[in-house]
């Protein structure tokens, strides 16, 4: 099992279950995911999940970027429930404006 971090040339593939309202990738057997319900215009990200057995690898923050960029494409503002989400529009600028 590598735990090599998660760069540009190394990203997990990242799928959008729909039906399960989620964005979700499975590595390892382990699967990590960000959630979200839609309120009007609105994503609300309200949970970020990495295992532990996927922890410190930089699963979170793609999970996180993947779906900035999905709302951002489909002309959705962001509700940042989750604290994780919050945290990661704070650092950075150019996804504030999704807010």
């Amino acid at each position: 099992m590598s735990t090599q971090e998660f760069t540009a040339d190394n990203a997990p593939t990242i799928t959008h279950n729909e039906s399960a309202n989620r964005f979700e990738t499975t590595i390892d057997g382990h699967t990590g995911y960000i959630s979200y319900q839609e309120r009007d215009d609105k994503l609300v990200y309200d949970h970020t999940i990495v295992p532990k057995e996927l922890g410190g690898r930089g699963l979170g923050t793609a999970l996180v970027k993947h779906a900035l960029d999905y709302a951002r494409a489909h002309d959705k503002k962001v509700v940042p429930q989750c604290s994780f989400v919050a945290s990661y529009i704070n650092r950075r600028p150019e996804y504030q404006d999704l807010v």
